[in-house]
Formats: structure tokens, sequence, C-alpha cells
């Protein structure tokens, strides 16, 4: 190949990614907008975990905003954060288009499954938080409200709109993007970066860093830390029989 057809490849190849990130931003602009106009139905999804675990309590319970933009700025977030999660296996599939000329078949076979498992981690990650893990973490939180007896101060919670759907999005993506464990290392594993035996041997390791990942991406309580940690080790267990299953394939396919 001639160096004026390797600078017009290049060059076509920078075209098309232009392109496809071009219709990604697009399409999650226009999203975006749509989810707009519905913000407020989204914002009353995401705050239904807390209704549901205070809807028992004699307290009447609100939410507030102590800025005139908060609310206007939290529907926004929502919207955003809604759109981006809608976006994603488009985003996906832009990436794929964009790889898969370039690819043999059996590359091609041996990606494609991991462009439908991730979406549907991402999505069991976040229905973890949103259906366990939040309900449990509002009621310890709660537990820590005073009646105020002997101060005759009582101590209770009124809980910020910005505040409680940032930590609602945060824990989303962060179970959702740790739930990504198995996909990573079963890539790592394809391209002969680690083995079975490799992560079976740091096993006792990776606990403690998975203990401390969950103590950084959540708030400072034992539910949420624990709720992801657990899930974690889990999934590495689950890394591990996924690998066998990769280097037993290797192996007969090398015999």
């Amino acid at each position: 190949m001639t160096k004026e057809n390797k600078e017009g490849s290049f060059i076509s190849h920078l075209t098309e990614l232009r392109q496809r990130l071009i219709n990604s931003f697009i399409f999650l602009t226009v999203l975006f907008v749509i989810c707009y106009f519905f913000s407020e139905h989204i914002y009353g999804f995401l705050v239904d975990p807390y209704a549901q675990a205070v809807k028992d309590d004699t307290t009447e319970r609100r939410l507030i905003f102590t800025a005139l933009q908060e609310t206007f700025l939290t529907y926004l977030k929502v919207s955003f954060f809604a759109a981006f999660f809608v976006t994603s296996p488009f985003i996906l599939i832009q990436v794929w288009k964009f790889i898969a000329p370039g690819l043999y078949d059996n590359e091609k076979s041996a990606i494609a499954p991991y462009l439908i498992v991730t979406p549907i981690l991402f999505l069991l990650g976040g229905m973890l938080v949103y259906y366990l893990i939040m309900p449990l973490a509002i009621k310890f939180f709660l537990s820590f409200e005073s009646s105020g007896l002997s101060t005759n101060l009582p101590i209770q919670l009124e809980a910020k709109v910005n505040e409680y759907l940032s930590l609602v999005m945060k824990l989303i993506f962060a179970f959702g993007l740790s739930f990504q464990l198995p996909v990573v290392l079963s890539l790592l594993a394809r391209v002969g970066v680690v083995d079975s035996k490799f992560l079976k041997d740091r096993r006792k390791y990776v606990v403690v860093m998975i203990f401390a990942a969950a103590a950084l991406l959540t708030p400072p309580d034992p539910i949420t830390q624990i709720g992801l940690a657990i899930p974690l080790l889990i999934l590495y267990e689950l890394s591990i029989f996924s690998v066998k299953i990769i280097e037993k394939k290797s192996e007969k396919k090398n015999a």
C-alpha cells in the first residue's frame, strides 16, 4: 500500500468516526429534549424508592430545595441521565459498526456477545440499586432520626431534591459500571493478559480491592458498601468460571 493510500484510508476512518460521533451526539440531544418534557415523570420514578420507604411513617415527609434554580437544574440533570442511559446501547452499536469491518469473522463472533451482555449487566446493576439497595439505605439513614425528648430539638430528615437525586444517579452508575467486571476480565483473558489461575491466586487481594472500591463509590454506610461488594465478589467468581470456558475453547482450537 502506497503512502497516499494509507493517508486516504486513515482520513476515511477519521471521517467515519466523526460521523458516528455526530450521530451519537444528535441521538443523545434529541432524547435529552424528549426526556426533559417527561422530566417530572422521570423524577417521580427516581424518587419512588424514598416515597415507598417512608410511606408508613407517621411523620410528614417532603423533599426541599434551597436555591431558586435548584429544581430546574435537577430536572436538566435527570433528563440528561435518562437520555444517556437510553443512548448507551446506540453508542455501543455505533462503536461496533466502526470496528466490525476491520475484524475477522471469528473476532466478530467473539466480541458480539459482549455488546449484548454489557447493557444487560449495567441494567442489572441499576435495578439492584433501585429495588434493593436504596430502600434499605434510606431506612438505615432514617433510623438515626431522634424525637429530641432530652433536648427538645428533634433530629428529622429534610432531604434536598438535588442531593437525593444525585445520590441515586451516582449509585446507579457506580453499580452499573462495577457490574462490567466479568466483561473486562473476559476480554483480558481473550487477549492473554490474565488467566483463571492468575485470578484464583489473586482472589484475596481482589476481595480487599473490591471492598475498598465499594467504600469509595458509595456513601459511608454499610448497607450500600456491602450491597456493592457482595455482588462484585459473586461476579468475580463468575468471571473465573467464564475465563475457564474461554481457556478450554482456546485449547480445543489450538489442538
